[in-house]
């Protein structure tokens, strides 16, 4: 028995003597590569509810949309609301900024959407995207963002 696991044991040192050096060369990148996606899907997002680059400036179908389709409360405010956050924090979870932050306020508008707009599509979406969120929200951004620059952090 001693033989087995001696050699599991040195399986797994070795093991952990070719994955610490990926680890510590890619985890910055890794930790990178976890904001992009969602920030994408976020800012398209945003971008379809304005006109031209003017975040204020909410197309009238998005009323309608929150209003009558969603069934929001304060369309107007929160179609405005929504427009502002789905442009400002994928850009700050991009550059690293106020990262955690940032992943809270898109986790926050994942459930609301998952619960009170799109109840049906877990296993389609949202849940891949509240795992990317949870995962800054708990790593951080990583070395390769502002908050580290600015907050060393």
């Amino acid at each position: 028995m001693g033989g087995v696991s001696n050699l599991v044991r040195q399986l797994v040192d070795l093991g952990h003597r070719i994955a610490d050096p990926v680890t510590s060369g890619l985890g910055p990148v890794a930790l990178l590569v976890l904001r992009l996606p969602v920030a994408v899907v976020f800012w398209r997002s945003g971008r379809a509810k304005v006109e031209g680059w003017n975040i204020f400036s909410v197309r009238d179908s998005q009323y309608f949309l929150f209003r009558e389709e969603f069934g929001m409360p304060m369309p107007e405010l929160t179609a405005h609301v929504t427009a502002i956050a789905e442009h400002i924090l994928p850009a700050l979870l991009v550059l690293g900024l106020f990262s955690r932050l940032s992943a809270l306020g898109m986790f926050v508008m994942t459930m609301v959407i998952q619960f009170f707009v799109f109840p049906d599509a877990w296993l389609g979406q949202h849940m891949f995207w509240a795992a990317l969120l949870f995962a800054v929200m708990v790593l951080g951004p990583g070395q390769i963002s502002l908050d580290r620059v600015f907050f060393r952090r």
